[in-house]
């Protein structure tokens, strides 16, 4: 039987053995695949040892790592240490860099498509690149050589690479290049400061949102959906609705925008990301930051503590890199003198200074000022002619461009670009203004304080690099311009004290409008008239409490002599922190790092009683108010209630706002901005206008059983078992990849978080995300998408005890095992030191001159 069952088989069954064959084939390349995977994710990693040549150098300079994976670099001048941390940066975040570069300079759509276009146009409307290199043709010699020297790092690394190209590079089919216009240059560090002036200092958002909501609100309604800060009056008196429905600035209800097909079809996740980033530039609202200074009068060791944590976009790889640079003194070509370095903490890759961090002797932190930097004037176009729009002297031509737009897979796109003695026209680049005004009336310019090219922010930060007293350090920062930052600091000597610095406009005693929506363009009362200066901003020594805390709430004193701004973020996290430092006289590093993780919400708070009182008659209803009757605000992420609250909030914000706004407006302001002020308001003044047809109570009630319903689904039916931080990941996205389904896994880093908007420990959501990333049970709305960027205290009485954490880890290639080692580190309330004198290397690189030894 055995040899006839033998000689059959192959006859009766030959599909079998066929399937065998494909089988075995296909295992083979699978192996296979995956063995050259790993030879590539081996080949595409950093040398971090032994010995390279760096071209440029004057002497050799030592690369070194730390068990907490800072990178120390150790030179004998200021110049090779710059020209070093270029190096370091493209090794490890060298997609990073190229993207950044092809963002600001509106070039994306060269590897991306068109997709990114609309991205682009902004980009290239707003000038950024263009004001970069004005800026930095107005810098002194010494600072534009140590952009040069940085730059020549990252130009040496691509003309002989060390490792292979990051898979981004590989995936988009395009490469960084060490000379030409796909290399990075000493003018694109200072259009990367201006982009961080644009995540920062977003206030037309704001102008723009009021614009829209005024069409269909009075001014006294839209003063109680976005209320001036509590305890104030809004900064204008003006009748806003009747101002524009005179000068009829708004398109008819029938009128038809042109719109490009990519904005009025989004066809791709790649779409939806571009367009979404667009349409939120100029709003930073969920961006700030906390940080805070304590005396040694309140310290254990006697001597001031500092804690900061910028709150950013969260993404993969992270905004910041750990790294000390260490030199002697230098002089530029020119003879003037450059100080020493022994610096440490977060730099930025793009720039090369450390950003936040410490000297040997000085330490310092950063939040939001937020002021308003930014004005949208509405520019009136003659109706003879096209092309000019009206000043206080009468018609003027817009400057024009014609910008060329190389585009992947397809020909080349020419865009006419305008602006106006006020700035560039963004009504040309964003599309949303076109659904709101008649374009053929006005267009929207807008007067930035950033775009000016006395913009001397990066001269600021390589000369706080040298700082070793509070003193020294706010000199150093005195010419800093673009975004104003509310600077903390202390020295080991004992001081401490907290300076704005950066440049806020004067407006004229006659603008009634004061910045807070689109002002007409030919009056000239709604100018700037200067500067204040820097003797003129908020500052403070601590003297008078033995603290100083921000959180971007209003820094400004009662009957402080300037306008400053009337969109201060709500007060809650900066109460919460003076709650919690007042608590206490004996601080140190763990009671710092414990304020920085609290998680406790005062506006969680300050809603619970309508809540707890919500009438519903859902099944699940009772089980929910049990869980709620035992909690003070606390957003826990292992916990229920928090997850309850914020669907609920989200819920009655929606019933309550869009009954009166529309959907269409509500999605184009509702989000990153969630009116929590306004509904405050609304409720407790029992407002029957926006609660009706219904009670304020009932409609908490039905808002209740819609969130029940939500949350029924999506997790179970026993709501302890339901968790905030399974609904609210923060979500480290990567750029431009993380919104590709396919790639999302490994590209992106999500951990499960606490807090929200207004805790310490933020954890801020748009609860009105872009189709791409409205996935998961409750359509994205909780995922936190921007939270501490990156935690750091230094101890000031012994400052090797400093400690640091951030959201991802220091490597910017996805398959690296560094590229999120830090994620549950920073999730969990955990820290690493921050060290100048660690007590051993994990790696050593030497990198050396190449007159010395040649090339490799």
């Amino acid at each position: 039987m055995g040899d006839i069952t033998s000689a059959a088989e192959p006859s009766a069954h030959p599909w079998l053995r066929r399937t065998l064959h494909l089988a075995a084939a296909a295992c083979g390349l699978v192996l296979l695949a995956g063995a050259a995977l790993a030879v590539y994710g081996v080949r595409a990693q950093p040398r971090m040892d032994g010995k390279l040549v760096l071209a440029g150098l004057e002497r050799s300079v030592w690369v070194r790592r730390d068990e907490s994976d800072v990178t120390h670099i150790s030179a004998r001048s200021p110049q090779d240490a710059w020209r070093a941390l270029g190096f370091v940066h493209a090794q490890e975040r060298g997609w990073q860099l190229e993207f950044n570069r092809r963002l600001m300079q509106g070039r994306l759509s060269e590897i991306l498509g068109p997709a990114t276009l609309e991205l682009d146009k902004l980009m290239r409307a707003l000038d950024i690149h263009g004001a970069a290199r004005r800026q930095y043709a107005a810098l002194p010699l010494s600072v534009q050589e140590a952009l040069q020297a940085y730059s020549q790092g990252i130009a040496a690394f691509y003309a002989r690479p060390s490792q292979a190209a990051a898979p981004e590079f590989l995936l988009l089919g395009t490469r960084a290049a060490a000379a030409g216009p796909s290399s990075w240059k000493p003018e694109d560090t200072v259009g990367w400061a201006l982009m961080m002036a644009l995540d920062l200092g977003g206030n037309w958002g704001n102008e723009f949102a009021r614009l829209n909501l005024l069409q269909v609100l009075s001014t006294e309604q839209l003063w109680q959906l976005m209320p001036a800060y509590p305890g104030e009056q809004p900064a204008t008196a003006l009748d806003l609705a009747s101002l524009y429905r005179q000068l009829g600035v708004y398109r008819e209800a029938d009128a038809q925008p042109g719109v490009s097909a990519p904005a009025g079809q989004i066809q791709s996740a790649l779409q939806q990301w571009a367009a979404s980033m667009a349409r939120d530039m100029g709003t930073n609202d969920g961006l700030g930051s906390n940080n805070w200074v304590v005396a040694g009068s309140k310290t254990r060791s006697g001597k001031p503590l500092l804690a900061n944590d910028p709150h950013l976009g969260l993404s993969a790889p992270a905004i910041w890199y750990f790294a000390r640079l260490q030199s002697q003194e230098g002089r530029a070509s020119d003879g003037s003198a450059l100080s020493a370095l022994d610096v440490t903490g977060a730099t930025l890759p793009g720039m090369p200074f450390v950003v936040l961090g410490r000297t040997a002797q000085v330490a310092w932190g950063f939040t939001n000022t937020n002021p308003d930097v930014q004005d949208l004037y509405l520019e009136q176009i003659n109706p003879a002619d096209a092309s000019q729009y009206r000043t206080p002297t009468g018609w003027e031509n817009f400057a024009v461009r014609e910008e060329v737009f190389k585009v992947k897979g397809q020909g080349d796109v020419r865009v006419t670009l305008r602006s106006t003695r006020h700035g560039p026209v963004i009504s040309d680049a964003q599309q949303q203004y076109g659904k709101v005004i008649n374009t053929d009336r006005y267009a929207l310019a807008l007067r930035w304080a950033a775009l000016d090219t006395d913009n001397r922010t990066v001269e600021a930060g390589l000369r706080a690099n040298g700082a070793q007293t509070v003193a020294e350090l706010f000199e150093a920062f005195s010419i800093y311009h673009s975004p104003m930052q509310s600077i903390v600091a202390a020295d080991v000597q004992g001081h401490i004290g907290f300076k704005a610095a950066g440049r806020v406009p004067l407006r004229a005693p006659d603008n009634d409008l004061r910045g807070v929506a689109p002002a007409p363009g030919w009056q000239a009362r709604y100018d700037w008239q200067g500067w204040l200066s820097y003797e003129q901003t908020p500052q403070d020594d601590g003297a008078a409490r033995g603290f100083v805390a921000t959180a971007n709430q209003r820094v400004t004193e009662a009957g402080y002599a300037h306008f400053l701004t009337q969109d201060w973020s709500l007060p809650y996290r900066h109460q919460r922190i003076e709650q919690l430092l007042a608590a206490g006289s004996r601080h140190d590093v763990a009671s710092m790092a414990a304020i920085q993780n609290d998680v406790q919400s005062l506006a969680t708070r300050a809603l619970l009683p309508v809540l707890r009182k919500a009438p519903s008659s859902h099944a699940l209803a009772e089980q929910a108010q049990q869980l709620l009757a035992g909690v003070d605000g606390q957003m826990e992420r292992d916990r229920p209630e928090p997850l309850i609250f914020s669907v609920w909030a989200d819920e009655l914000t929606r019933a309550l706002v869009i009954a009166r706004i529309g959907e269409q407006r509500f999605a184009m302001s509702y989000g990153k901005r969630d009116f929590r002020a306004g509904l405050e308001g609304m409720l407790a003044r029992n407002d029957a206008w926006w609660c009706a047809p219904l009670s304020c109570e009932q409609q908490a009630g039905q808002a209740l059983t819609r969130a029940l319903d939500k949350l029924q689904a999506a997790y179970g039916q026993d709501p302890r078992q339901w968790r905030w931080g399974t609904a609210h990941p923060a979500l480290s996205a990567h750029k431009p990849l993380g919104s590709v389904a396919a790639l999302a896994g490994v590209f992106n880093v999500s951990v499960a978080s606490g807090g929200d908007t207004y805790s310490v420990n933020v954890g801020q959501y748009n609860a009105n995300p872009s189709p791409s990333d409205a996935k998961g049970p409750l359509g994205g709305r909780f995922v936190s998408r921007h939270a501490p960027s990156l935690r750091a205290i230094y101890d000031l009485g012994d400052p090797e005890s400093s400690q640091f954490i951030y959201q991802t880890g220091q490597s910017g290639l996805a398959l690296s095992g560094r590229y999120a080692d830090m994620s549950r580190e920073w999730a969990d309330g955990r820290y690493r030191k921050l060290q100048m004198q660690p007590g051993r290397w994990r790696h050593v690189l030497e990198l050396q001159a190449s007159q010395d030894v040649g090339s490799y």
